[in-house]
């Protein structure tokens, strides 16, 4: 029997995964070391590999094959883009991707003239205004601190992730529109789902229930 391979999203979200799994009985006591140096985690039992890498990484080694399963934030599968199948919504890191400005910024919304939209996320920003909106903007690269382009002039309005809404309170600006709901989602290459298919399956049905069982007690 050959490995399964998981790639998870350092952080919150891989320790979160990581207890999830646990309640289905998939365990890699390994990663639970911190001096470990290691990079990748075994379960040989199990026939399970795990290794941890940056969010934005794990939707291309899951397309390109490296990993049969990747668990990620959707912020970071709809900015990607890649081919890969997000087959299930773990119902955790829930947040909101929004476009938000000062108040005065609302009626560029409902005008056809062009605006700047400063992101982190160019690909979801662009796919909203142009695709959804039928909108033309400009659109501007950030790394930083999002909130500062409207404050300072560089764009009208930001499209950014909105947990509490406390940052855009405490420097003048506001929720507009809503882009789309996130969370932590499940993703599989497609030749692992054809290829592995009984044992993906079987496994994202045990992970379902635990999920659905979670969301009950919510």
């Amino acid at each position: 029997m050959r490995y399964l391979t998981f790639a998870l999203g350092k952080g919150r979200l891989a320790n979160k995964t990581m207890s999830l799994l646990e309640e289905i009985g998939i365990t890699c006591e390994e990663m639970k070391d911190p001096a470990s140096r290691k990079l990748i985690f075994t379960n040989e039992e199990l026939k399970m590999r795990f290794f941890l890498s940056k969010g934005p990484d794990v939707p291309t080694y899951v397309e390109y094959g490296a990993a049969d399963i990747g668990v990620v934030g959707r912020d970071t599968i709809l900015e990607e883009d890649r081919k890969i199948y997000e087959v299930l919504d773990l119902g955790y890191g829930k947040c909101r991707m929004c476009v938000c400005g000062p108040e005065s910024a609302r009626e560029l919304l409902e005008t056809r003239q062009q605006f700047r939209v400063a992101t982190k996320y160019p690909h979801i920003a662009r796919n909203y205004f142009y695709n959804q909106r039928n909108q033309t903007v400009e659109i501007i690269k950030l790394n930083g601190s999002i909130e500062l382009a409207p404050i300072v002039g560089l764009s009208e309005v930001i499209v950014d992730i909105v947990e509490t809404g406390s940052t855009l309170r405490e420097n003048g600006l506001t929720v507009l529109e809503e882009v789309c709901p996130l969370s932590a989602r499940v993703v599989v290459n497609p030749v692992s789902m054809r290829m592995e298919n009984e044992r993906i399956t079987q496994f994202l049905r045990e992970l379902n229930k635990v999920v659905s069982r979670e969301g009950g007690k919510a």
